[in-house]
């Protein structure tokens, strides 16, 4: 299943990058418009599939990546390849030698894609200065995609680490007073409070996850290695928490409760997410 998501403009031209088995795969017919009409685009790869050093390439790229690669029939095309007589289109190509470097894709953004490795060696051939363009407009998608996913990962942890903050204080007020620990013993409410959100949405205390990841533990905690949505719902449950910590429900109840609003949760957050992605395939293929 491939998804589209993105696409550059380099030099004028619009180029669709397409996901594929998670790779990123560049579309050969867009940057074949740098050299020629996009009615003629299909030719210019025909063309540069013809080359024994194109072949060379591919044929490597694939013995590299693909453990399915038939080498046999690459080396039928290879021994052909430069003849006047000797022509090969991506199809032939995929089907005969069973490559995974080329993808053929129909539909709304149809045409021939390679992997990006593939599609910058493709570059090289049509045009260096777009191959340099391509390359510059990629790194800086890339840039803004990692940029993204940080500022996301940032906010949800602040936000975990914001409503914490409610969490331990609501511990500080109402748990410690009635229990009457003395000082050097604070810090067990504090665990205790934690690992009870811990065992809902990880089903493991912060010991049971250090004792299992140790070299993990020296530089990191259990909730460095939360999901998105579990993240979402802990920093919800340490809100909810509070409340009926003031409220004075037992930790028992408490537990109940909240075990029952982070299901809820979780399940609404992870169906939304099978959503986009049904709504992201359906788009594609349309």
């Amino acid at each position: 299943m491939s998804k589209k998501i993105a696409q550059l403009m380099v030099q004028n031209i619009p180029v669709t990058i397409y996901e594929f088995d998670t790779k990123d795969y560049i579309s050969l017919t867009d940057m074949a418009k740098a050299r020629t009409d996009s009615s003629r685009a299909a030719d210019v790869i025909k063309n540069w599939l013809r080359s024994r050093a194109t072949l060379e390439f591919l044929g490597a790229w694939e013995m590299l990546y693909n453990p399915n690669f038939k080498v046999v029939e690459f080396d039928h095309f290879k021994k052909e390849a430069g003849l006047h007589t000797f022509t090969l289109s991506a199809k032939e190509w995929i089907e005969k030698t069973g490559a995974i470097g080329i993808e053929v894709q129909n539909g709304k953004y149809g045409g021939t894609y390679a992997h990006k490795d593939i599609a910058f060696e493709f570059g090289t051939a049509i045009s260096p200065v777009f191959k340099i363009y391509l390359l510059k407009e990629y790194q800086r998608l890339k840039d803004e995609e990692n940029d993204r996913l940080k500022i996301e990962w940032s906010a949800k942890r602040l936000l975990s680490k914001n409503n914490y903050l409610i969490h331990t204080d609501a511990i500080k007020n109402y748990i410690i007073p009635n229990n009457k620990y003395s000082d050097n013993l604070d810090w067990l409410a504090y665990a205790d409070e934690a690992d009870l959100l811990n065992v809902i949405i990880f089903n493991m205390t912060a010991k049971d996850w250090r004792d299992a990841n140790p070299d993990l533990a020296k530089k990191n905690n259990i909730r460095d290695f939360a999901s998105i949505p579990e993240l979402t719902v802990l920093s919800n449950l340490e809100t909810h928490n509070a409340e009926l910590i003031k409220e004075g429900l037992s930790k028992q109840e408490r537990f109940i409760k909240l075990k029952q609003i982070a299901e809820y949760q979780l399940r609404i957050l992870i169906e939304a997410d099978k959503i986009k992605m049904i709504d992201s395939d359906k788009k594609v293929n349309e």
